[in-house]
C-alpha cells in the first residue's frame, strides 16, 4: 500500500463526500484514494480508532458497511479557536519574562513530536499488515525512511512525552532534544540552531524553568495529530502576529494576511503560472497563501507542483519562515527553496530565474542602498544607469523583481504610499517603467492596517505583456475605505471581506467605478508628471455624517446665548475699568 499521510486522507475523504454517508464501492468508482479494498479497509479502520470515522451496518446488505466522516469541529482542541485559545494562555503567561522566539520553538517541538508519534503509529500498522511482528515493526517504524517530513532521532531520549517527565533541568533537556530532531534534519537544522540561542539565554536563570514547565502543561491540553495542516500553521502564524506588535517597534514589519490573500486572489497561481518568487520572504505568508490558493483551487497535487522559492535577510525571520512551511505541510524540497541572504546584493535564488509570480512586502524605505552600495551587489547591472536614493530602497526592490520575472510574467508587491509621487530618482526609475507599459495597477489600502506605521501602504501589480485591450493604460484603485476595526488590537484596521472581493471583481474586469476605481491612459500620466498617486484619478467618497439638523440648532442656539451673554459681562467688565481709571485721573 503506498504511503499516505492520514491527515490527508481524511480531508480528501472530506472534501468528496463530507458528512454524507459513504461506501467502500463509492470510494472506488470515484477514484478517490487509488487504493484496493483491502487496503481501504486498513485506512477506514484507522481513521475509527481515532475518532475520526463512523462506521455501521447498511440497512439493506447487512454484509457491507456504511462510513461517515465526524467533523473535526467536535474533537476537543482542534478546531482553530480552541487552539487560539490555548496559544494565548501560553504568550500571556511568557510575555515580559522570555522572547516570543522560544515559545515558537516549543510550539514546533510539541507539533513535530505528534505528528512523529502519529506517521510511527501509522509504519508500524502497515508493517504488521505485511507479517512483521508488533516489537519488530516498532522498532522499524523508527527509521527516517518511514517519515515523510517529520523525523525524530532516538526517539526515547528525545520524543517531547519523554523528555518532560523530568522535574528538573527541563529547558535543558528540551534544548538538547530540539538539537537533535535539528541534526536530524539537515533541511531545518540551520533553523533550529537560530532558535536555541534564545533557550541557551535561558539556561540556568531563575524560575525559567518553571515557566516553561508552565508552558509544557498548557501545550500537553493539545494533540496536534488531530490538527488540520492549515490550523496549526494559523496557529503558528497567529503567534507571530500576536507579538507583532513589540516587534514593529524593532523595525519588523508582518504583512496582514488580508492583504496577502488580496494580492494573491489578484495575481492567480495557476498551473501556467506555477514558478513563485518572494524575495523579502519574512515568515513565509506570501508563499504559504500561494500554495493554500492552488490547493483550494485545482487540487493538492497541483499545489506540489508549485515551484516556491524565498529569500530572507534576517536570520530569525529565515527560521521562522522555514518552520512556518513545514508546520503547514508544504515542507522542504526540490520544489521548495528558501534562502538568507540580502536579496539586492545577492540573489541566490537567480538559479531558479525567471519566475512567472514575484510577490513581496519588501521594508519600506529601506536606506543605505543608493548607488555607491548597489554598485557592489552580485546583480548591479539590474540598478543601472539609474540608481535609487540612499534613502529608499522602494524602487530598487521593483526594478529586482522585474528583472527575474518571466517576459509574460506578474509582480505584485506591497510598498509605501510615497514611492508613488516622490521626485528626483524614485521619478526617474517611476518614468523608465510606466514607459514599458509594465504598470497595471495600482491600489491605494486604507491606513492603519500595518504595526510599525500608521500610514496607508499601496500595491502596485506589474504586467509585462499585458492585454491588448490594457495595453497603454493603468487602472487605479482606491481602496483607502475599505477596512473595519481590528478585533483584537486598539488603533488599528483590516481590510474587509468585502473589499478584497471588490478589488478583485474591479482588477479582473478593469473598469471604472465612480468614487473607487479609474482607468487612465498613460498619456494623462504623463501630462501629470508620471505621478501614481491614486488620489490624483480617484477620490473616494467618504461617507457623510448624519445630522441631526433639530439638535444642531438647539446646540448653536444655546452656543449664541452664551456668548451674548459673556459679552454682556465682558463690556461690563471693560466699562468698569474704563470708569475706575478715570475717577484715578482726576
Amino acid at each position: 500500500m503506498a504511503k499516505k499521510k492520514l491527515d490527508l486522507i481524511y480531508f480528501a475523504l472530506k472534501k468528496e463526500f463530507g458528512e454524507n454517508p459513504f461506501t467502500i464501492d463509492e470510494i472506488k468508482e470515484r477514484n478517490i484514494l487509488g487504493y484496493d479494498e483491502k487496503s481501504l479497509s486498513v485506512i477506514l479502520n484507522r481513521l475509527r480508532r481515532k475518532g475520526l470515522l463512523e462506521i455501521q451496518k447498511d440497512e439493506k446488505d447487512l454484509r457491507k458497511s456504511v462510513y461517515r466522516l465526524i467533523s473535526l469541529k467536535d474533537l476537543k482542541t482542534t478546531d482553530r479557536g480552541s487552539l487560539i485559545t490555548l496559544l494565548k494562555r501560553a504568550a500571556d503567561l511568557v510575555r515580559g519574562k522570555v522572547d516570543y522566539e522560544v515559545l515558537l520553538i516549543l510550539l514546533f517541538y510539541k507539533a513535530f513530536s505528534d505528528l512523529w508519534k502519529e506517521e510511527w503509529k501509522e509504519a508500524v500498522e502497515e508493517l504488521i499488515n505485511e507479517g512483521w511482528s508488533k516489537e519488530e515493526a516498532e522498532k522499524e517504524a523508527k527509521h527516517k525512511d518511514y517519515h515523510t517530513i517529520y523525523y525524530i532521532p532516538n526517539p526515547e531520549k528525545n520524543l517531547w512525552e519523554n523528555v518532560i517527565k523530568a522535574r528538573e533541568n527541563l529547558t535543558e533537556r528540551i534544548r538538547d532534544a530540539v538539537r537533535a530532531i535539528g541534526e536530524g534534519n539537515p533541511e531545518i537544522s540551520d533553523a533550529i540552531e537560530r532558535f536555541l540561542r534564545y533557550l541557551d539565554d535561558l539556561i540556568g536563570k531563575g524560575d525559567i524553568d518553571l515557566i516553561i514547565r508552565q508552558v509544557v502543561d498548557i501545550f500537553n491540553e493539545i494533540k496536534f495529530s488531530y490538527v488540520e495542516r492549515d490550523v496549526l500553521g494559523d496557529a503558528y502564524e497567529w503567534l507571530i502576529n500576536y507579538f507583532a506588535p513589540q516587534k514593529a517597534k524593532a523595525g519588523e514589519l508582518f504583512t496582514p494576511r488580508e492583504v496577502v490573500r488580496l494580492l494573491i486572489e489578484m495575481l492567480e497561481p495557476s498551473k501556467e503560472r506555477r514558478k513563485i518568487l518572494d524575495p523579502a520572504a519574512g515568515s513565509g505568508g506570501m508563499l504559504i497563501y500561494s500554495y493554500k490558493f492552488v490547493r483550494d483551487k485545482f487540487g493538492e497535487d497541483l499545489a506540489k507542483e508549485l515551484v516556491l522559492v524565498g529569500q530572507e535577510s534576517k536570520d530569525i525571520n529565515y527560521a521562522i519562515l522555514k518552520l512556518n512551511l513545514l508546520l503547514h505541510g508544504i515542507g522542504l524540497g526540490k520544489n521548495v527553496k528558501v534562502y538568507l541572504e540580502d536579496s539586492l546584493l545577492r540573489p541566490l535564488f537567480k538559479e531558479q530565474a525567471p519566475f512567472d509570480i514575484v510577490i513581496f512586502n519588501p521594508p519600506w524605505n529601506l536606506d543605505g542602498y543608493g548607488e555607491d552600495t548597489l554598485k557592489k551587489s552580485e546583480v548591479r547591472q539590474i540598478f543601472s544607469p539609474t540608481y535609487p536614493p540612499n534613502k529608499s530602497a522602494d524602487w530598487a526592490w521593483i526594478k529586482l523583481a522585474l528583472y527575474f520575472t518571466k517576459e509574460d510574467g506578474k509582480v505584485g508587491v506591497v510598498i509605501d504610499n510615497g514611492c508613488l509621487f516622490r521626485g528626483g530618482k524614485e521619478k526617474k526609475i517611476r518614468q523608465e517603467i510606466i514607459e514599458k507599459d509594465w504598470v497595471e495597477c495600482v491600489i491605494l489600502l486604507p491606513e492603519k492596517l500595518f504595526f510599525n506605521t500608521g500610514a496607508p501602504g499601496a500595491i502596485i501589480i506589474f504586467n509585462k505583456n499585458k492585454p491588448k485591450e490594457r495595453k497603454n493604460k493603468i487602472l487605479f484603485i482606491n481602496a483607502s475605505q475599505e477596512f473595519k476595526k481590528h478585533p483584537e488590537i486598539r488603533k488599528m484596521n483590516r481590510l474587509t471581506e468585502e473589499g478584497i472581493n471588490k478589488i478583485v471583481d474591479v482588477y479582473k474586469k478593469f473598469k471604472t467605478v465612480d468614487n473607487f476605481s479609474k482607468v487612465v491612459s498613460l498619456d494623462e500620466i504623463k501630462e501629470n508628471d508620471y505621478n501614481l498617486n491614486v488620489t490624483l484619478y480617484v477620490m473616494s467618497l467618504i461617507e457623510d455624517e448624519k445630522i441631526d439638523v433639530k439638535k444642531e440648532f438647539y446646540e448653536l442656539k444655546k452656543l449664541e446665548e452664551e456668548r451674548k451673554k459673556i459679552e454682556k459681562e465682558m463690556n461690563n467688565f471693560i466699562s468698569n475699568i474704563i470708569k475706575a481709571l478715570g475717577e484715578k485721573n482726576d
